[in-house]
């Protein structure tokens, strides 16, 4: 494994936890309720979202496995998202243990256009996406009446959080 990749990863699982367990003593409902005002509608879609931007750019494009993300109707609750979740960690599990040259840039095809990127890249990318749609789950949050409660914060796990970290 990515030493420096494995470490990061293993960060962000400890601030997707603490999100986690936020979202888990939320009152029934609130999870799951839709607002068109949201982004992708609701706490839960959001990290469906999330979990579909790792399966894609870790998974599909760095993998070349055959993934796709969870259809959010499919989630009913924050339990399910945790399985969700544990498959995309499996998948960086993989991915970790398969990126072998992970700052050698190469031609990623897509579409109407050609990125060139790294292995890195491909990791890092889904991790500041996962930062970014996190803050718009905790302000959505508040504006629900659900603020993040003092405490540990979401930003990043210490390094002393995670084994060997």
């Amino acid at each position: 494994m990515n030493p420096d990749l494995g470490s990061l990863y293993a960060w962000v699982k400890v601030s997707r936890e603490r999100v986690f367990a936020w979202a888990e003593a939320l009152p029934d409902g609130v999870y799951t309720l839709e607002g068109s005002e949201f982004a992708f509608g609701s706490l839960r879609n959001v990290q469906a979202h999330v979990a579909g931007c790792y399966r894609v750019w870790v998974g599909a494009r760095g993998l070349r496995e055959d993934v796709g993300g969870p259809d959010p109707a499919s989630v009913p609750d924050v339990t399910a998202m945790r399985r969700v979740f544990a498959d995309v960690d499996s998948m960086m599990e993989r991915a970790l243990d398969t990126f072998a040259a992970p700052d050698e840039a190469f031609d990623l095809v897509l579409p109407g256009e050609v990125l060139r990127v790294t292995q890195r890249w491909l990791v890092m990318h889904p991790v500041t996406h996962e930062f970014h749609h996190k803050g718009q789950m905790l302000t959505m949050g508040r504006v629900l009446g659900f603020p993040y409660p003092p405490g540990p914060d979401t930003d990043l796990g210490l390094p002393g959080e995670v084994p060997g970290g």
